[in-house]
C-alpha cells in the first residue's frame, strides 16, 4: 500500500485525553529536570519522578523588603497548602545539613554569607522528602540577582513569585512596632496586629536590627537590588500591595498562588455558545470565527445543508424537517459528530452553537467524545430576548431566516443550569 500524501491527523479523542490529562506539562516538567540535572540513567531518572507525582506540589517564593509582611504570608501558605516553609532563620537554627555549620560560622563572625553557600544550603535542603511530596515556600530569597541565577543553575525554579510592596515610610512604622513569638515565629504589630492571648503577650520579643537607621539601610539595598530579581522572574511574578488589610493581601496571594501560568502546549479551541434564541450566539460566533480561523458551526444550518447535499443522513433529516417536527437527536448527533471529526475542525477548532439544548443531548455530547474546552452560556431578561425576536426579518436576496421559536421563561433558565452541570 502506498504512503499517504501526509499524515493523518490524531482523532480527536486523542487530542482531548491528552488536555484533559496535561500530557504536553508532564512531559516539558521530564525534559526540564533531564536537563537540569544530567542523569547517568535518564529513563530511571525519568520513573523516579514520576514516581514522585509531585507535579502538583508549590513551589514558590515568597519576596518583599522588610517588613512587608512576608513571614506572615509564608506561614500561611504552609498552613494552607501543609507545604514546608523555608527561610534564612530555619535554615541557620532550625535545619540539621551538612553546610548549617559553615553557614553558622560566617554568621557569628558577623560575615556575609557567601551566595554559593545560600544556594547549596537551599539545595540541600529542597531535596529532602517532605519539600518534594509537600512542595515548599521559601521566604526572603533571592535577595539578588546573583542568588536567583545560582537557584536556577541548581533546577530550583519557583512556580509563583509573589512580591509584596509598600510606601518605606509604611515599612518604616510597621518595623518599630514588630515583634516575634520565639516558639511559634508568628510576627506581631504592637499597634496593628497584637494577641489577645496573655501568655502570648508576655513572651514577645523584640527582633534585632529595629532601628530606623538599620530599617532605612536594608530598604535602600532591596530598592537596589530588586529589578534584577524581577528581570529573571517577571514572568512568573506578581506584585502585591502589602498596604492593606491582612485578608485583603493574603486572599490577593492565594489567588494568584493557585493560578496555573499559560501553558506552552498545542491548543485547539473547541469553543460551545449556550443561550436563548435572540441571545446573540451566531453573531459572537461568526465573529469569534473571524477572529480566530476556527470553523463557525451552527447546528440548525448544519441539519439544512444535510438535506440540501442529499446525504445519506439528510435524506433521513428531511421528513423532520419539511413537517416542523424536532430532529431526533440520533441523528443530529451523527451529523454533528461528522462534522466536528472533518480535518478542517480537528486542524483549525470550531465554535458550535444551537446544540445541546438540553441536558440529555449534553450527555449524548459528551458521550460522542465531543467535549468543548470552552463552554459560554449567554443570559439576558426575557423582555430583551423577545424584543430581540420580534425584529427578526427575512433577507430577500440572501434567502437567511431566523425560525420563530416559543420562549419559555422559566424553562430556559433551568436548562442552563442542568447544561452547566455537563460541562
Amino acid at each position: 500500500m502506498d504512503a499517504p500524501a501526509r499524515p493523518w491527523p490524531p482523532p480527536p479523542p486523542v487530542g482531548a485525553y491528552a488536555e484533559e490529562r496535561e500530557l504536553f506539562r508532564l512531559l516539558q516538567n521530564m525534559l526540564e529536570e533531564l536537563l537540569i540535572h544530567k542523569p547517568d540513567d535518564p529513563i530511571q531518572y525519568m520513573i523516579n519522578h514520576l514516581k514522585q507525582n509531585n507535579d502538583d506540589a508549590p513551589r514558590i517564593c515568597v519576596l518583599g523588603p522588610p517588613a512587608s509582611g512576608k513571614t506572615t504570608v509564608a506561614m500561611w501558605l504552609c498552613k494552607h497548602f501543609d507545604a514546608i516553609r523555608i527561610s534564612q532563620e530555619t535554615l541557620l537554627f532550625k535545619e540539621i545539613l551538612t553546610l548549617t555549620k559553615e553557614a553558622k560560622a560566617c554568621k557569628e563572625r558577623k560575615q556575609k554569607i557567601p551566595n554559593a553557600l545560600w544556594a547549596n544550603l537551599i539545595q540541600e535542603r529542597l531535596s529532602n522528602v517532605d519539600c518534594i511530596k509537600q512542595g515548599w515556600i521559601l521566604e526572603g530569597f533571592p535577595e539578588n540577582q546573583e542568588q536567583a541565577w545560582m537557584l536556577q543553575s541548581s533546577g530550583i525554579i519557583p512556580r509563583h513569585v509573589v512580591v509584596l510592596y509598600a510606601p518605606d515610610t509604611v515599612l518604616i512604622e510597621r518595623n518599630s512596632g514588630k515583634r516575634l513569638d520565639p516558639f511559634t515565629e508568628e510576627v506581631y504589630h504592637t499597634t496593628f496586629n497584637w494577641p489577645s492571648d496573655l501568655l502570648v503577650q508576655q513572651r514577645l520579643v523584640e527582633p534585632e536590627d529595629l532601628s530606623e537607621q538599620e530599617i532605612s539601610k536594608k530598604l535602600l539595598e532591596y530598592h537596589r537590588n530588586f529589578p534584577g530579581v524581577f528581570q529573571i522572574y517577571q514572568k512568573i511574578l506578581k506584585s502585591i500591595n502589602a498596604d492593606q488589610p491582612s485578608v485583603d493581601v493574603l486572599s490577593q496571594v492565594l489567588t494568584y498562588v493557585q493560578t496555573r501560568h499559560r501553558s506552552a502546549a498545542p491548543f485547539t479551541p473547541r469553543i460551545l455558545f449556550c443561550g436563548p434564541p435572540g441571545s446573540g450566539k451566531s453573531l459572537q460566533a461568526a465573529l469569534i470565527a473571524q477572529k480566530y480561523g476556527v470553523v463557525n458551526i451552527c447546528c440548525g444550518q448544519l441539519l439544512k445543508e444535510a438535506v440540501a447535499d442529499k446525504t445519506k443522513l439528510g435524506e433521513l433529516v428531511k421528513p423532520y424537517i419539511d413537517s416542523g417536527y424536532p430532529v431526533p437527536d440520533n441523528l443530529v448527533m451523527k451529523i454533528l459528530a461528522e462534522r466536528l471529526n472533518a480535518l478542517d475542525c480537528v486542524t483549525n477548532g470550531w465554535v458550535l452553537y444551537g446544540f445541546p439544548r438540553d441536558v440529555e443531548q449534553g450527555e449524548q455530547l459528551q458521550k460522542s467524545h465531543i467535549i468543548p474546552n470552552r463552554v459560554f452560556f449567554f443570559n439576558l431578561p426575557y423582555e430583551s430576548i423577545m424584543e430581540r425576536l420580534s425584529q427578526r426579518r427575512i433577507d430577500p436576496v440572501t434567502g437567511e431566516r431566523n425560525q420563530r421559536l416559543q420562549v419559555k421563561q422559566d424553562t430556559w433558565g433551568l436548562d442552563l443550569e442542568q447544561i452547566w452541570k455537563c460541562f
